[in-house]
């Protein structure tokens, strides 16, 4: 195919409507239900606490050999330093190869692969353990096992591809995922990368621009998404193409690390531009069907977000434990700043929601572990919810340090004090907001599948193009539908003082959750009646939805872990039932602020201001100030395909 034609589906991907963007989307989307799903109910107003509770069970030999593994790598982390890792910018080769001696890469792979076949709740306490040393261990871990070749080659791969690149990533060959482009975020149909089927049909030549390649600079094999024209066969069978996922090797002819990026955090992390020019990849190499490459990058994210929660308990529990000994080092008006108020409501707070964020991603790796429950929701609100709070319990901490908190750690050890890393961790988390989906998109996608249901009722009702007579048609159908569901929201559990009282105290907390789903399904329900098919642009709206189920099953996970805790280790029942209250009294008060701004906001006026912003008609109040970035060069870099000039920095570490 010559290299104008390329030039042609890049371009036609680039101005890709908004209709066509829905239809990626949607065609990527997993729309069937085969499983239960806890969070999919909270949103409906079904609260079935049986679908969580009792808190799952690990398998014994899972928690047998996890237990061994974590102390082996116990042993190892304790050889690291986060310190090395943030002067350099850049984790020792030594530590990739200790990592790779100790079967790290092959974490999640299965044994007989040469992988050490872990559960996904011990593959995120090794994060969590790999992540308190430096957080660019566990990115480099994450973006490898979690969204690398490995989950989506264990998960769509022939059993041809299985041995060939399972054993290979297990043993410590690095991986990265590559979907991201310079003008391509969220958006894939705007993708422009290429990957064009020779005449004889044995390879693909690949073509295009990747940006932030995490691992990308480092790795031998990536995971990469580009676009199959259409095509036909010599017999005369036409293809659709569409955009496709293929295994490549980064010693591919062709292939230029152009950049390694810098960020305000993560130091020690592998993220680059990479190039891909006339690149010939096996047609061997293409996972699944031309066309099925974005819901193979959908479906791997969807447990793989969970790697992030995981890092997130970590920052938690290292922030517990600074704030609790720094609060009682420092004196201030004659006591420890830790019993002023104003720092122990800070303390409450971090501790709190230290204790929800380890049930969350438990509760969420559990399930996913035993494979009976749909666990799409709940891995896409633990990633959502666990990255926005530990960022606020960073703040928090920094804030509790006071000046030291704004202070790195080598110039506080240089004045002889205790090296905090406090203000890293607050660079260090802040991408989590932004990795594997924002918190923006991660609410839309969230949102849309708390929304199905009332979608798949109303039919042409949520159609901006369906005629009159096809929205009165499906109005009688949708009259049907919520007929049937509404009068279950009226009553419930969460209305009789007696249920849940094998929970005690937390009983309460409970019933409040259960009241709230059924209110917030009410909710959802006139929001799409005053909206219909506008109810897709009031994100606002839609975005509360969301946070409101984010915490309703953050309440529920606590309430589980903490009878279980009561159970199976009865010196941390007492405790656990305290900081479990704790943070579901905290939350409710969150919940309540979310119900009253559903109605009550200024959604529409700041709409309305942010469209004058964009037109310039408040231009004249950016005066008085000097920009030093202009000149520098684009907005956004080029990306045409075409041979790189630049100098590969691509580099190996075994």
């Amino acid at each position: 195919m010559t290299s104008a034609t390329d030039n042609s589906l890049a371009a036609a991907s680039v101005n890709a409507t908004a209709e066509e963007a829905r239809a990626v989307a949607e065609a990527a989307r997993e729309t069937e239900w085969n499983r239960p799903s806890f969070a999919k109910g909270l949103y409906l107003g079904s609260f079935d606490l049986s679908l969580i509770h009792p808190w799952p069970q690990a398998k014994g030999d899972d928690v047998e050999r996890g237990e061994e593994f974590m102390g082996r790598l116990l042993t190892l982390a304790k050889t690291m330093s986060g310190r090395v890792i943030e002067r350099d910018a850049r984790i020792p080769d030594e530590y990739l190869k200790g990592l790779a001696d100790l079967g790290v890469f092959g974490m999640k792979i299965p044994r007989e692969y040469g992988g050490l076949g872990l559960s996904l709740v011990y593959y995120g306490r090794a994060l969590a353990l790999l992540g308190s040393v430096h957080p660019s261990l566990g990115a480099l871990i994450s973006a490898h096992q979690s969204i690398g070749v490995p989950e989506p080659v264990k998960e769509f791969g022939t059993s041809e591809q299985k041995q060939e690149y399972l054993p290979r990533c297990a043993a410590g060959a690095i991986t990265a995922f590559l979907l991201t482009e310079p003008d391509v975020g969220s958006d894939p149909a705007r993708m422009g990368a290429t990957a064009v089927l020779s005449d004889d049909g044995g390879s693909y030549v690949l073509d295009g621009v990747k940006l932030w390649t995490t691992n990308g600079v480092i790795a031998e094999l990536v995971v990469v998404m580009a676009r199959v024209p259409a095509h036909t066969d010599a017999d005369g069978t036409e293809h659709k193409g569409g955009i496709s996922a293929f295994v490549v090797e980064m010693d591919s002819p062709g292939i230029t690390v152009e950049n390694r990026n810098a960020f305000m955090g993560l130091r020690g992390i592998e993220n680059g531009v990479t190039r891909f020019h006339q690149v010939r990849v096996p047609a061997a190499n293409r996972l699944g069907r031309e066309g099925q490459g974005l819901k193979i990058a959908l479906t791997t994210l969807n447990t793989g977000r969970l790697s992030i929660p995981g890092l997130c308990v970590a920052a938690g529990k290292w922030s517990l434990k600074i704030s609790r000994e720094w609060s009682n080092a420092r004196t201030q008006w004659g006591r420890p700043v830790g019993q002023h108020e104003a720092v122990g409501k800070k303390i409450a707070f971090i501790a709190a929601t230290t204790f929800a964020l380890e049930a969350v991603f438990e509760l969420s790796a559990e399930m996913a572990d035993a494979g009976q429950k749909d666990v799409r929701i709940e891995a896409a609100l633990a990633k959502l919810w666990s990255t926005e709070l530990s960022c606020r319990i960073a703040d928090e901490l920094v804030q509790i340090r006071g000046g030291r908190g704004f202070e790195t750690a080598d110039s506080l050890e240089a004045r002889g004090e205790r090296a905090v890393p406090a203000e890293q961790l607050l660079r260090d988390l802040r991408i989590n907001r932004i990795f594997e989906g924002s918190s923006e998109i991660m609410k839309l996608l969230i949102a849309r599948e708390a929304v199905d249901a009332h979608l798949a009722a109303a039919g042409d009702l949520a159609s901006a193009d369906a005629s009159l007579q096809d929205k009165a048609r499906a109005a009688v159908g949708a009259s049907g539908f919520y007929a049937k569901w509404l009068p279950k929201l009226v009553a419930g559990a969460g209305m009789d003082p007696r249920s849940y009282a094998e929970f005690g105290r937390l009983a309460k907390q409970l019933r409040f959750v259960e009241r709230s789903s059924r209110r917030l399904a009410r909710q959802t329900f006139y929001g799409m009646g005053r909206w219909q098919a506008k109810l897709e642009h009031k994100q606002a709206f839609l975005g509360r939805i969301v946070d409101i189920g984010a915490e309703l099953f953050a309440m529920a996970a606590c309430c589980s872990r903490a009878e279980m805790l009561l159970r199976k280790h009865p010196e941390q029942g007492a405790t656990a039932f305290e900081l479990a209250e704790a943070f579901c009294e905290q939350a409710r008060v969150r919940v309540d602020e979310y119900f009253d701004q559903l109605w009550r906001n200024t959604d529409d006026g700041d709409h309305g201001l942010s469209r004058k912003v964009l037109a310039g008609d408040y231009a004249w109040l950016e005066a008085g100030v000097l920009d030093q970035s202009e000149g520098t060069g684009p907005w956004i870099g080029d990306a045409s395909p075409g041979a790189s000039t630049k100098e590969n920095l691509h580099r190996n570490y075994r």
